[in-house]
């Protein structure tokens, strides 16, 4: 009797360490896929700022050497979390200076395009925002999973570790929406 409770104690002790670690991978794989969703609408938004700055190369030709340097640092494809806030703040940089622009120029601020380019930018930084969410609630169930007890045990066991969260800048909170800035 006393070999057959502990066969299946140890029956229950694998099972549970079986789904614990495949819970494990399921929460690791769903984190890598909410990060590569940040990179896609990262790169879409850029991608669409590139068009807005090619038609504000018509209006400002001086503008466009400088815009485009800061593209052209985004190319990068493999960023790290950290480097996300980076990229946020390149972002921001570059469409203050189109607002410059567009205040510069009336009729760049009247293009039909360069109202629908801006709409299209509206909706990329909504993406951006709901990816990083969503990120973040993947990296925060995996960190709990691996903090908690007992899961720890089986997550020190195969190497499962905690992430970081995708940091938020106090000062990008604060900063004003795209829509305000070119709609003033």
């Amino acid at each position: 009797m006393v070999t057959i409770i502990i066969i299946a104690l140890l029956v229950i002790i694998v099972l549970y360490i079986i789904r614990t670690q495949r819970a494990f991978v399921a929460l690791e794989e769903k984190m890598k896929n909410a990060f590569g969703q940040i990179n896609v609408q990262l790169k879409s938004r850029w991608d669409a700022v590139t068009n807005l700055v090619e038609m504000t190369k018509q209006y400002a030709a001086h503008e466009h050497d400088t815009l485009t340097d800061v593209i052209a640092a985004r190319r990068a494809t493999n960023v790290s979390p950290e480097q996300v806030a980076d990229q946020e703040n390149a972002i921001m940089d570059v469409l203050t200076r189109l607002n410059a622009v567009a205040e510069a120029y009336p009729d760049l601020k009247a293009n039909q395009m360069f109202t629908d380019s801006m709409a299209s930018i509206r909706q990329y930084e909504e993406n951006v925002r709901l990816s990083r969410m969503v990120y973040n609630d993947s990296v925060t169930k995996l960190n709990m999973m691996v903090r908690q007890f007992p899961s720890n045990l089986v997550a020190s066991m195969f190497g499962f570790t905690t992430h970081d969260l995708l940091p938020e800048d106090p000062a990008r909170a604060e900063a004003p929406s795209v829509s305000d800035i070119f709609n003033k």
